[in-house]
C-alpha cells in the first residue's frame, strides 16, 4: 500500500485541453469517492498567484531568466504549502501543469540550460514528483484555433516558439516513458478521455 497519496499532472501547449481532461478525471475520481484537490501552476496560493499575474500579463516585459525564477518560487511556495500536505494525508492531488512546463517552456522554448532548470525544479520539489504525467499532443495550428481571442503573454508568442515547447514536450516524455502518457489531443475530448480512464482505472484500481 502506498502512504502517500497520488500526484497527477496534465501537459501541453496552451490550447491542447489539459484543463479539460483534468477537468474529467476530477470527475471521474469524485464518483469514485476518491478525496481530491486541483490545483494550478502558477497558482493556488496568495504568493503563486501574484507571480501568475506578473507573468501571464501582456503589460510586463519579463527575461527569460525572471520569468524562471518567477515560475520556480510559484511552484516551491505551491508544493510547501498545499502540495506536499495534502499528499502526505492521501489525497490526489491533479495539476493543470507542473515542472515538465518550465522544462519545455523556458528550457526548449527560451533556450535556458536544461539540465540547470532540472536542478532547480529538483530544490523546488523536492521529494514531490507527480507519479503520472498526462501530455496533451496537439500541434501549433490546433491549438491556436482552441485559445481565446484575449491572450495573454506567453499565449502570445509565435508559432516558432509553440513548436520548440511541442517538441521539448515530446522529448520529456521520451526520457520519461514510465511516467508520461502521451495523448493525441486533436480527437474529441471524450475520445482523449477514454484513454485517461483507462490508465487510472488499471493504476488506481477503479472498478
Amino acid at each position: 500500500m502506498r502512504k502517500h497519496g497520488w500526484f497527477i499532472t496534465f501537459e501541453g501547449i496552451d490550447g491542447s485541453g489539459k484543463t479539460t481532461q483534468l477537468k474529467m478525471t476530477e470527475q471521474l475520481l469524485r464518483k469514485s469517492h476518491f478525496h481530491i484537490l486541483v490545483v494550478r501552476e502558477p497558482g493556488s496560493t496568495p504568493v503563486a498567484e501574484k507571480a501568475r499575474k506578473i507573468l501571464l500579463s501582456k503589460k510586463n516585459q519579463i527575461t527569460a531568466e525572471s520569468e524562471l525564477f518567477l515560475y520556480l518560487a510559484a511552484r516551491a511556495d505551491l508544493v510547501r504549502k498545499i502540495i506536499a500536505p495534502a499528499l502526505n494525508r492521501g489525497v490526489i492531488v491533479l495539476c493543470d501543469r507542473f515542472y515538465d512546463s518550465t522544462v519545455a517552456y523556458q528550457g526548449y522554448g527560451r533556450g535556458l540550460d536544461i539540465d540547470l532548470i532540472g536542478e532547480l525544479n529538483h530544490l523546488a520539489v523536492g521529494q514531490y514528483e507527480p507519479d503520472i504525467t498526462f501530455l496533451i499532443d496537439v500541434d501549433y495550428k490546433t491549438s491556436l484555433k482552441r485559445r481565446k481571442k484575449q491572450r495573454d503573454r506567453l499565449e502570445s508568442e509565435s508559432m516558432a516558439f509553440f513548436n520548440r515547447v511541442r517538441k521539448g514536450f515530446l522529448k520529456i516524455a521520451q526520457r520519461e516513458r514510465k511516467r508520461v502518457i502521451i495523448l493525441d489531443g486533436r480527437k474529441r475530448a471524450e475520445v482523449v478521455f477514454t484513454e485517461v480512464d483507462s490508465c487510472l482505472k488499471m493504476r488506481l484500481h477503479i472498478k
